[in-house]
């Protein structure tokens, strides 16, 4: 007589967040203090920025920033890649998994391209928006928008409503 198994329903998760971002942050905390442990200067300035672990857990990308910048990471990387045995075993020691991903080394894009963005910004702030100038008692406000000036004006004279407003290319005057 054969007896049916039933099987059992699967505990719901006790965690806020999923399995993959767990072993991401954890990782991330592995490595790091590795490398604060291992004394080369090359990775004296060196802070791991995020981590990207594949589904399977076959390889880890680690993504890194210096504030040496992009000119130290080619030595980053060597010194990285000479270390990069001993970061997976403190890795396989330190994080209760079944395998321990393959280490790889990135410098992190993203940030590097946010200073750029913030670089540019800073170099060419954006227009400015000048208010009526009290001594001409000019009723529409100039808003400098790169090539000509623009005014805006109320479109029945009345100034009552501000929702009705005309935008004038001041260099061609009045449409």
């Amino acid at each position: 007589m054969a007896k049916s198994m039933k099987r059992r329903a699967a505990a719901p998760s006790q965690h806020r967040y999923p399995r993959e971002a767990r072993l991401n942050q954890s990782l991330r905390q592995v490595i790091a203090e590795e490398l604060v442990a291992i004394d080369d200067e090359h990775l004296d300035l060196v802070t791991i920025t995020s981590i990207d672990v594949d589904p399977e857990m076959n390889r880890a990308i680690v993504f890194f920033d210096s504030l040496k910048g992009e000119d130290a990471d080619a030595e980053i990387l060597v010194a990285l890649a000479r270390y990069r045995v001993r970061l997976q075993s403190s890795v396989a020691r330190q994080i209760r998994s079944k395998k321990t991903p393959i280490l790889e080394f990135r410098p992190d894009e993203v940030i590097r391209s946010a200073e750029r963005i913030e670089r540019i910004l800073r170099d060419n702030p954006s227009p400015a928006v000048l208010d009526t100038d009290p001594e001409t008692d000019a009723e529409p406000d100039t808003v400098l928008t790169g090539e000509s000036p623009v005014a805006l004006e109320s479109i029945d004279g009345d100034d009552d409503d501000e929702n009705e407003v005309a935008v004038l290319d001041i260099a061609d005057g009045p449409a």
